[in-house]
């Protein structure tokens, strides 16, 4: 078994290198430059329909509005790995990686644009009357075979198996986090379980009302708390930003808490951090999506950029920043990288206040995680099976809660990358064989004033 299990581990690490990052990243490349580059042309004009359209009372058909989509499509991908994720990639790949983390974030836009571009269009009402959507419908819908049937019940399947274990570590982090400040165990579980519960049952409209309050909290809680430390340390700010592009384009000598690393491992681990930060490419966005209220697909799909500026380009940039205006990853062991940020807001803030930020800023994280993801595993039952069988499916993720807390389950641990790999792949085919539908959705918006002009 041991033998069986080292093949997994080793299989799944050779998978989550160059294959999947050529996947993912090369994917997304395809799409920017079929799209036109759309990101980098049409920013500003995106900024403007999210940040500074957030309250207006959008038109169209949905559920729930623009904004309670996006937080709640945010409240999956704003997670503890943005804490957590970060310094380890500066520890292993150098203050260079957050540079590559920015380039792969915009150029990964292009999949979460087109993902939700897609969910939008193939999206359809629920027997309670809910839009429902994502890769599942777009694959087996869009795609006019017997293939696109298969992608959908493959990336279907796998996502409802692999959120059972991710759920699980979920708590983990939770149980882990809450034990620093005393918090016992089974009361963390316990807490997670009913308030997940209590919002999962109650549906898309339940789960948009709770995010679209605790999202904007969490986040903006670990920002203030960020630009607190990076403020106080605000000299050597210049020497971080030039530590960040001169090491994304020449090697750094290994010092303190990172490790001697080449423009390779730079790119390596950006790539990596800005891949996984913002699920673009995984067809998990879309889901949260295809519930908004919108006229067109575009104007939906602009949140998708939106999510990426706050997840990576702010508060993973945050963190990273912290880690090297405050000096720590000067200090901290390469194999404690993961603690960087809340060392350094315990050294300005003490342990108290700076621990307690970092704390509930992680628990609040993985509750919102847990909250969505259990909704997108929700989806994916009704989506094979039926709603009765979708209710099913939430208890068995909750009971993985408490199977996370207590162990019991550390051997799907193995497998959990493997899964992630089975629903990105049929998704990121599904997006390049569709391309040329989101490419025709695109022009169609910006060529038509009824749109386009009445937003500007």
């Amino acid at each position: 078994m041991e033998g069986f299990v080292n093949a997994i581990i080793n299989f799944s690490n050779w998978l989550w290198g160059i294959p999947m990052l050529l996947i993912l990243v090369g994917g997304s490349l395809i799409l920017t430059i079929k799209l036109g580059f759309f990101q980098f042309k049409y920013f500003t004009f995106a900024m403007r329909e999210t940040f500074g359209k957030m309250f207006k009372k959008p038109e169209g058909e949905g559920t729930v509005t623009p904004f309670q989509a996006a937080t709640a499509a945010l409240a999956s991908t704003i997670g503890a790995s943005n804490i957590v994720g970060v310094p380890v990639a500066i520890a292993f790949g150098g203050p260079g990686a957050v540079f590559w983390m920015w380039v792969v974030a915009l150029i990964a836009s292009a999949a979460k644009f087109s993902e939700i571009v897609l969910g939008i269009r193939y999206r359809e009402k629920n027997e309670e009357g809910d839009y429902v959507g994502g890769p599942m419908y777009f694959l087996s819908k869009g795609i006019k075979s017997g293939l696109g049937k298969a992608l959908g019940i493959i990336f279907s399947f796998f996502l409802m198996i692999e959120l059972i274990p991710s759920i699980a570590t979920q708590a983990v982090s939770a149980v882990q986090t809450a034990s620093t400040i005393n918090i016992p165990n089974w009361v963390t579980g316990g807490i997670l379980v009913v308030l997940v519960g209590l919002v999962v049952f109650g549906g898309i409209k339940r789960i948009a009302t709770v995010t679209e309050k605790l999202v904007p909290f969490m986040a903006l809680l670990y920002i203030i708390g960020g630009l607190i430390i990076i403020i106080a340390n605000i000299t050597e700010l210049p020497r971080a930003l030039g530590l960040i592009f001169k090491h994304a384009f020449t090697p750094i000598a290994a010092t303190g808490g990172i490790a001697g690393a080449g423009i390779a491992q730079a790119i390596r681990w950006g790539t990596a951090r800005g891949v996984y930060s913002n699920e673009a490419g995984m067809g998990t966005a879309p889901i949260a999506h295809a519930a908004a209220v919108t006229d067109h697909p575009v104007r939906q799909a602009m949140w998708g950029i939106f999510e990426i500026v706050i997840d990576t380009l702010i508060v993973c940039t945050i963190t990273a920043l912290v880690v090297l205006v405050s000096g720590v990853y000067n200090i901290v062991p390469i194999d404690q990288a993961a603690s960087m940020p809340a060392v350094a807001f315990q050294q300005l803030l003490g342990d108290s206040i700076g621990g307690g930020i970092v704390t509930i800023s992680i628990l609040l994280f993985v509750l919102s995680t847990i909250i969505v993801i259990t909704y997108y595993g929700k989806t994916q039952a009704e989506f094979l099976f039926g709603s009765k069988f979708s209710n099913i499916m939430v208890v068995v993720y909750l009971i993985s809660i408490v199977l996370g807390v207590y162990g019991g389950i550390e051997f799907l641990y193995n497998f959990l990358d493997i899964l992630l790999a089975t629903i990105i792949i049929p998704n990121m085919i599904g997006l390049l064989m569709l391309s040329n539908e989101v490419k025709d959705l695109k022009e169609e918006f910006f060529r038509n004033p009824e749109y386009y002009t009445s937003a500007k």
